[in-house]
């Protein structure tokens, strides 16, 4: 019986479906290859493009190299002039995923939100393990930073953004550049390697995400466990952060690290918001739920009010959807 079904299970029958179908395939932890085939064979199905297409009417897609990194550069009005700029992160627990399997939500996210998106191709564990990812992120943004007029963006709008292990390097980012940085989109990310909260016990098995599967990634990606670039969480100061958005499944593991987080940074009096999703699980944001589609319509919107004047802060906040 997978989860709690049976015992009021806590995931919407919608998530459920999903759940269940997607964890039985899905490797179990240990062999990269495997994983990295499962996470392509996703990618084929997600409407993955070739760079160069166009998109959303006049929307252009272009592959780039950005100090080094292969990046994919989103434009969804090119000639436009002072918009955002958003440096995305994929996830995949440091090991898998890349450019390809996050080519959907990018661009969604570009045309709905108005920015351009520079989706990175960063360096992947165990070949390349921690510093390299993080290493590459910081690259990107600056890269960013520097080229924010020639992709018609402002520099002062810049926001670093990740889903689960990306969003962990985009909080690493924000901490090691906060004055880079007009703002930070977390999207469920681990933020602890101790993996010590209680959503671990309560969620590690039975919602997709196992907590077998995030001790491997961990493992994979290497790093001083007790290091703030390695875990966020474990920071001394967070008060010099740029506003910050976390968004978050509810039946996640990595839940409570993600709440956190929220109320260490709304502690030391940065401005965040913490969106906690209802009845979904870890790695719902790109799939067809009402609640996904609602948490990118928000994470759009913030993206769009960053560095804008008049933008309402979310101090503190935490909502639930």
């Amino acid at each position: 019986m997978s989860g709690g079904v049976g015992r009021g299970d806590p995931l919407s029958p919608e998530a459920r479906r999903l759940c269940d179908a997607m964890a039985a395939p899905f490797p179990g932890p240990g062999d990269v290859a495997a994983l990295r085939a499962a996470a392509g064979a996703g990618a084929g199905a997600s409407g993955a493009a070739a760079a160069g297409e166009p998109w959303a009417g006049a929307g252009a897609v272009r592959d780039a190299v950005a100090s080094g990194v292969p990046v994919r550069v989103y434009d969804p009005a090119p000639g436009g002039r002072g918009r955002v700029l958003v440096v995305y992160l994929h996830g995949g627990g440091w090991v898998m995923c890349g450019l390809d399997t996050h080519d959907a939500l990018c661009r969604e996210l570009a045309g709905t939100s108005g920015a351009v998106v520079v989706s990175v191709g960063y360096r992947l564990a165990p070949e390349h393990p921690w510093p390299a990812a993080a290493d590459d992120a910081l690259a990107v943004v600056r890269w960013a930073r520097a080229e924010a007029g020639r992709l018609g963006c402002d520099p002062g709008r810049v926001v670093v953004a990740g889903d689960s292990s990306g969003g962990n390097l985009a909080a690493v980012t924000a901490l090691r550049a906060p004055r880079l940085l007009a703002g930070q989109l977390l999207v469920y990310p681990p933020l602890d390697a101790s993996m010590g909260s209680e959503s671990v016990a309560a969620y590690g098995r039975g919602y997709f995400h196992t907590a077998a599967h995030m001790a491997w990634y961990w493992e994979q990606y290497g790093g001083d466990p007790a290091h703030p670039y390695v875990s966020p969480l474990r920071a001394p100061d967070l008060s010099e952060l740029p506003r910050a958005l976390i968004v978050l499944a509810d039946c996640d593991l990595l839940r409570d690290e993600g709440l956190a987080y929220g109320r260490r940074l709304a502690e030391a009096g940065v401005d965040c918001e913490v969106r906690l999703h209802p009845g979904v699980f870890h790695g719902f944001l790109g799939l067809p739920l009402p609640a996904a589609a609602s948490a990118r319509a928000g994470a759009a919107a913030w993206l769009a009010a960053t560095g804008r004047r008049g933008a309402d802060p979310g101090s503190g906040r935490v909502a639930s959807s």
